[in-house]
């Protein structure tokens, strides 16, 4: 339900037009956000480090970062597959960081969040290079966020997967016999995660509810990662 939890917090949200952005700019307005919607890829050089220079003061960054999975076997994924993975995912990341956190240290406030993937914590066939690009963001997120904790920083990632959102389930997808099944199998929630389900818990980690969580992974994904 709308409130004013997030009244007076400005949130720059990456890739606000992608993966999970479009529900996080809805979600996080409803509840007094003030929303900086930052759209497109992040992967030349120079462009995170712009968009944080755009938004000028912000309290909250939601780094949103997603591509299209690869589904390529192990074995034949070359470099060019690998490289821009971590181009559009990874390497962005950082940029984002080192260009938001000097300001957030100096008054002692900030959050950044971390729209990720439980693809990292567990294993799935045909998704190496994804998964490695996702599991180099978590470890991130986990040695920043120790790190910032002593200036009053959380730094945190939402692992999501069976998440509904048109990136990585749309609605053919959703609607294929075959993967109806296979949520019943392999998800003990039975169903998708909804957008809105996964935004709110991203809200309430933007919150000064949730002041007391460092470099933590959490995974939203119906107890997919439990299975």
């Amino acid at each position: 339900m709308p409130s004013e939890m997030l009244k007076n917090k400005r949130i720059l949200v990456t890739q606000a037009d992608a993966f999970m952005g479009p529900v996080l700019c809805e979600v996080l307005a409803e509840h007094g956000a003030e929303v900086i919607e930052s759209r497109g890829s992040l992967r030349d050089p120079g462009a995170a480090e712009q968009v944080i220079a755009d938004a000028k003061r912000i309290d909250v960054l939601i780094a949103n970062l997603g591509v299209p999975a690869p589904t390529t076997k192990a074995v034949d994924v070359d470099d060019e597959e690998w490289r821009s993975t971590f181009a559009e995912m990874v390497d962005p990341l950082p940029r984002l960081c080192q260009a938001a956190l000097p300001a957030m240290i100096e008054r002692e406030s900030g959050k950044i969040l971390l729209m990720g993937s439980s693809s990292a914590l567990r294993g799935m066939k045909r998704a190496s290079t994804y998964s490695a690009a996702r599991g180099a963001q978590l470890a991130y997120v986990q040695a920043l966020g120790v790190e910032v904790a002593p200036h009053k920083i959380q730094v945190n990632a939402i692992a999501q997967n069976f998440v509904d959102n048109p990136m990585y389930f749309p609605p053919a997808i959703q609607a294929n016999p075959k993967f109806q099944d296979r949520l019943q199998r392999e998800v003990p929630l039975g169903r998708l995660v909804s957008a809105r389900e996964d935004a709110e818990f991203a809200a309430y980690l933007c919150s000064d509810s949730a002041n007391c969580f460092v470099g933590q992974i959490f995974p939203v994904c119906g107890g997919w990662v439990n299975r």
